[in-house]
């Protein structure tokens, strides 16, 4: 734990550095109310560059960070998480719940004025299923049958069997221009560089490793937004997004546990100056095997490192006690999460139980297990930048070398850690989170089927019993056998251990509050539902980073 102090008191003595304003000197502007405006520049921070901008094929955060403001798609979801019409103004799900047809909003139009029509949808469904595309997000748009297009406005698609997560796999599809990307290989168009869409923001320019920079789309399918330019800038660092924050250059924060439960209570002046938002988040974070490699094949040596990590020792030294831990896939509190499943619990003695019954012992007395004369010792890769992996990864390496296992930690750039190394398979184990989607199915991650260059199962995992509920759960649509359904799931993949659950994670977030219009209270769609509402009245603006 040293180390994290360490880290507090350097981000605190640089604070002090920066000559952040004292209380009695910040101005009164902040607390005023202002009517909504439009113009300005909101100013952010994202660890890394998108690998691409098209969704589809990125399949990432940083990816999704961006084209969420770039595309639409045909439903989404409302502040309250029900679905609600996007690009569609109405749809109908047949009586046999086989086929769902979707009728267009009138007008629509792409940013270069060109009509947006269900031609365009069906192009974007026949590029997700193509096998040259990978997508990782074919599985579910390939069970439809056939899809067509009665008319400009209408998009029907048919299923062989009825799909309960259709609905919202169509509200997860970007659609894409067919008349800008017809033809085209997505993984190598100069288009996923120089997008554009038909959301309330296009790209207006991409220095790499520097920021992204979108301006507001006047032809909007959905209205203009409030804000005129959204800047993204390339600060791999939390530390220094933080001071970057502190010294008025951005204007919102992802925020790290210290940051949020340590450093801005303590200083009257920040507290004065930003608005801090926290909610718990439909992610979660994990060590996960490559069970295509030896030794993660045997069930055995997977629940001893289960067992030999302290998970609550994570999230109170790492998180600040900002995490639960879980014991199933799923967000704590809402149905799909087990209620009875316990996460496993911190047994060094029953690790090292099962790594005996597995065949490693310790012969040369080194304090390292071995089997067959090869040492037990394996790789953890994670991506560089994101300090509570890696801090979280080296609590567990001291665990680990507590019942006889030696690990190495890598951390790697975000795009190559995904390209090289995740979308081709090559690792031992990776320590990683996944943020889930509304809909509980998790085909795309689990099934056997689902394990192609590119796709989410790149862990390798395959078990007969959970691809056949996971099928069931995909042709039910009664909620609560569903829910039945997936607590079956939750059991065999506890009782596998493919990954280890290390917690379910808070979203913690810093707005200035130059930023008005943010929803208050905050809706269960999170702090940014309704983000192009919000607005910087023109006396709060900063002069000396405007974009040019």
């Amino acid at each position: 734990m040293r180390q994290r102090h360490l880290i507090t008191f350097l981000i605190c003595s640089l604070l002090v550095a920066c000559g952040v304003d004292k209380p009695e000197q910040a101005s009164s502007l902040l607390n005023q109310p202002y009517p909504p405006q439009t113009g300005g520049t909101l100013m952010g921070a994202m660890p890394s560059d998108p690998s691409s901008l098209i969704f589809m094929v990125a399949g990432e955060s940083a990816s999704s960070n961006i084209t969420a403001h770039l595309f639409n798609s045909l439903l989404t979801y409302n502040q309250d998480l029900d679905l609600a019409g996007e690009l569609a103004e109405s749809w109908q799900v047949s009586a046999d719940q086989k086929t769902l047809t979707f009728h267009l909003k009138p007008g629509l139009v792409w940013a270069d004025g060109k009509p947006l029509t269900s031609a365009d949808v069906l192009f974007t469904w026949q590029a997700i299923i193509d096998e040259k595309t990978r997508s990782p997000y074919a599985s579910d748009f390939q069970l439809v049958t056939k899809a067509e297009t009665p008319d400009k406005l209408t998009f029907v698609a048919h299923y062989d069997e009825a799909f309960s997560p259709a609905l919202d796999s169509w509200a997860g599809l970007q659609i894409l221009p067919k008349h800008k990307l017809a033809g085209q290989d997505l993984h190598t168009t100069s288009f996923a560089q120089k997008p554009m869409g038909s959301h309330y923001y296009q790209l207006k320019e991409w220095r790499h490793g520097e920021y992204i920079k979108l301006e507001k789309n006047p032809k909007s399918v959905l209205g203009p937004a409030n804000i005129d330019h959204l800047v993204e800038r390339i600060i791999p660092d939390p530390g220094a997004q933080f001071l970057e924050l502190m010294a008025d250059n951005i204007d919102s924060l992802s925020m790290d546990p210290i940051t949020y439960a340590r450093i801005i209570p303590a200083r009257p002046e920040l507290q004065a100056r930003l608005n801090q938002f926290k909610s718990l988040g439909n992610t979660y974070t994990y060590l996960g095997f490559n069970l295509k490699r030896q030794p993660f094949t045997d069930v055995r040596l997977r629940k001893a490192i289960n067992l030999a990590i302290d998970k609550q020792e994570i999230i109170d030294g790492v998180y600040l006690g900002l995490g639960e831990q879980v014991a199933s896939p799923y967000k704590p509190g809402t149905r799909w999460s087990h209620p009875t499943l316990k996460p496993y619990p911190f047994d060094p003695q029953q690790a090292r139980s099962l790594l005996a019954e597995a065949g490693y012992k310790d012969t040369d007395g080194d304090g390292i297990v071995e089997k067959n004369g090869k040492k037990l010792s394996f790789e953890v890769l994670t991506n560089h930048g994101n300090k509570e992996r890696e801090k979280s990864a080296v609590i567990i390496q001291r665990r680990l070398k507590e019942v006889g296992i030696d690990i190495h930690i890598r951390s790697i750039e975000w795009a190559s850690f995904i390209t090289r190394f995740i979308k081709t398979g090559d690792f031992d184990a990776v320590l990683m989170g996944w943020q889930l989607g509304l809909e509980p199915d998790q085909f795309g991650i689990w099934h056997s089927s689902q394990q192609k260059p590119g796709q989410f199962n790149f862990i390798g995992y395959s078990n007969p019993q959970v691809d056949k509920l996971l099928e069931q759960a995909r042709r039910e649509f009664d909620p609560d056998k569903r829910m039945h359904l997936y607590h079956q799931f939750a059991e065999v993949l506890y009782d596998d251990s493919p990954i280890v659950y290390l917690s379910a994670g808070y979203n913690l977030t810093a707005i200035h509050k130059r930023v008005r219009g943010i929803m208050d209270p905050v809706p269960p769609a999170g702090v940014g539902y309704d983000s192009q509402k919000w607005f910087i009245p023109m006396s709060l603006r900063r002069t000396q980073m405007q974009a040019q």
